[in-house]
């Protein structure tokens, strides 16, 4: 049985192929159309992932949108019922959308699906299931576990803002409920949104610039902003926000309580914005355990699932495992709405037809490498179509020479199999370099990823040496989980240094592996697998036998405001537009220093 799910609409469209529960292929549209975070019906990430299973469009048996949208524009008009007449203007905007469009959202689906072969009678198939549900069975299903709680945070679906659901076998049932407008996601992306980063896109930022910081506002945001119960229960005071009648996340009341420190996307980034930071995530922190310590304690399940933008916080999943509430944590590394197309698949296959689940041992995501491949002939004729100079090696070769240059402090595209699945490059479409270097995190901020010089790189280390570096008891495969390094690998700071805040500690070399080492001596790492990934692991541990370092910085393989490279066009594209030295796409080897014309730029690379 082939089941699409879909996910389209608000942010990150996707669409994954599950056959007889088995995951086939997965893509987010941003890849293909390279719009970031495209919310446009996902035409090209179907057509793909069609392709990827080598069948026709009337071979899929289901079909399955992720969420409903009839309960969502329900949600809309109550909301605006409840808070009239304020937000006249907003609801103005909002309702011919509405009208014209999205609550016509099966029709639309319908049409597309026309549009690229679909037949009559497969789009009339179609099935939609809750956006929570969905998330839910993205997070449970996939993962090792035969029985777990599954906790599902993000901004809003239909009406539910965070769910606790029970997962056992092949069914997964909801047992709690927090519902809109009182809502984690929206509460961060509102800090967000203060702090002059982007909603939907820049929640990241923020936690990235909370070790920073120091948290000296978190009793105000409790009193003022959001009552939290130890339960895991939360409220907010609706009197600080506006994103219920208006365009906007907050309001001038909100501004005021924070000093006005409201902040435009272009304006610096001051102390005050580090120290908000640092006190949200300490906020949702508190909250987010609260709610892990109560459902273990009430239902007795040892093991726990997450997934919805929330789990895509890896300082709060860190402080979730750290604190031993559950046995195991695992994490859908698609934990975003794209995750809900493979959501949507699963509820369809397992809740709907009632198909039994096979459990994988260590999960069924296929190290989340699910995307588009390239074979080396399809790479050979682009570079020589190009009149690019370029070396081909056997793999072993490659191997040698790419550790080599790393070694010696080159920064590096690194292109190899299928595109990752998700928001984070684990190995596939990644950026490298060597973790050791004292200015590799500024280098690369600036002159190569042209974002701010804040932002923090992750380690990828070899599974078997995780904890030989850090504080970590289990796999973090994924990139969603933060552990501190080891005292023994640490750099007591200089006595000048230990009066450093705020950028100015960005100076402080901290650890033996100093460009993967947050300010507060943590590191959002990689444990990278021999069996998922054995390029990558390979690569590792040629870098280690010459440096006696299992590490190597790992970024993803995009500038700033771009989704992550796709194609080896648009590696290229990348290559040639930034800094870096060095590309490597499959077997071949390309040298920027060897390339004797300009390079002709290519737009966006679209599947037909």
């Amino acid at each position: 049985m082939y089941i699409l799910g879909i996910s389209a609409y608000y942010h990150d469209s996707a669409a994954t192929l599950i056959h007889d529960g088995n995951i086939i292929a997965a893509c987010q549209e941003e890849r293909l159309t390279r719009i970031k975070n495209d919310s446009s019906f996902p035409k090209n990430s179907i057509l793909f992932c069609i392709k990827a299973a080598g069948i026709s469009v009337d071979q899929i048996d289901s079909i399955v949108f992720y969420e409903k949208p009839f309960i969502k524009f329900e949600r809309l008009l109550e909301t605006y019922i409840q808070f009239a007449p304020k937000g006249f203007i907003s609801f103005s905007k909002a309702i011919p959308i509405w009208l014209n469009e999205k609550i016509f959202q099966k029709k639309m689906i319908k049409e597309n699906l026309h549009q690229i072969g679909f037949s009559k009678a497969t789009s009339d198939a179609l099935l939609f299931s809750e956006h929570h549900q969905s998330h839910a069975a993205s997070a449970f299903y996939p993962s090792p576990f035969n029985e777990a709680i599954i906790l599902t945070m993000d901004g809003v679906g239909e009406w539910d803002t965070t769910t606790v659901y029970h997962g056992r076998d092949n069914s997964i049932k909801k047992l709690m409920e927090q519902r809109f407008p009182h809502s984690l996601g929206l509460l961060y992306s509102a800090f967000t949104y203060h702090c002059g980063f982007k909603v939907n896109s820049g929640e990241y930022k923020l936690m990235g610039l909370a070790p920073y910081g120091k948290p000296v506002y978190v009793e105000k945001i409790k009193k003022h902003i959001v009552d939290v119960k130890l339960d895991g229960s939360f409220k907010l005071n609706m009197d600080y926000f506006d994103f219920c009648v208006g365009l906007t996340m907050t309001n001038q009341k909100f501004n005021n309580l924070f000093e006005n420190s409201f902040r435009k996307a272009e304006d610096p980034v001051k102390q005050i914005h580090m120290d908000i930071a640092a006190s949200i995530q300490t906020v949702l922190e508190e909250i987010v355990l609260n709610i892990c310590t109560h459902v273990s304690h009430k239902y007795g399940v040892k093991n726990i699932c997450l997934a919805g933008g929330i789990a895509l916080n890896c300082v709060a999943n860190g402080k979730v495992l750290q604190a031993k509430i559950f046995d195991e944590v695992w994490i859908q590394p698609a934990a975003g709405d794209a995750g809900g197309s493979l959501g949507a698949a699963l509820v369809a296959y397992h809740d709907y037809f009632n198909r039994p689940r096979i459990v994988n041992s260590s999960d069924s995501m296929s190290g989340a490498y699910l995307g588009p491949s390239f074979s080396n002939d399809e790479i050979r004729n682009i570079l020589e179509e190009r009149k690019l100079k370029f070396t081909e090696l056997t793999f072993p070769d490659l191997l040698d020479q790419v550790a080599k240059l790393l070694a010696d402090g080159k920064t590096l595209g690194w292109f190899q199999g299928k595109s990752e699945f998700g928001p984070r490059s684990l190995g596939n479409r990644s950026i490298l370099a060597d973790p050791r270097s004292t200015e590799m995190q500024k280098e690369l901020n600036l002159k190569i990823k042209y974002r701010e010089s804040f932002r923090p790189f992750a380690p990828a280390i070899l599974e078997e040496e995780a904890q030989n570096w850090f504080k970590l008891e289990t796999k973090s495969p994924y990139m969603l989980l933060v552990a501190e390094i080891l005292e023994n690998k640490r750099i007591d700071l200089r006595d000048d240094e230990k009066n450093f805040f705020g950028i100015d500690l960005l100076n402080c070399r901290r650890s033996v592996v100093p460009a993967v080492t947050h300010v507060d001596y943590s590191a959002r790492l990689q444990t990278v697998s021999k069996s998922t990934n054995p390029k990558f692991y390979q690569l590792i541990e040629k870098f280690k036998a010459l440096t006696a370092c299992p590490i190597l910085l790992n970024t993803s393989f995009n500038v700033r405001g771009e989704p992550i490279v796709n194609s080896p066009a648009e590696a290229l594209n990348c290559f040639f537009a930034t800094g870096l030295e060095i590309l490597v796409l499959e077997n071949f080897l390309i040298l920027k220093s060897d390339q004797t014309s300009d390079y002709v730029f290519e737009n966006k690379v679209v599947l037909d």
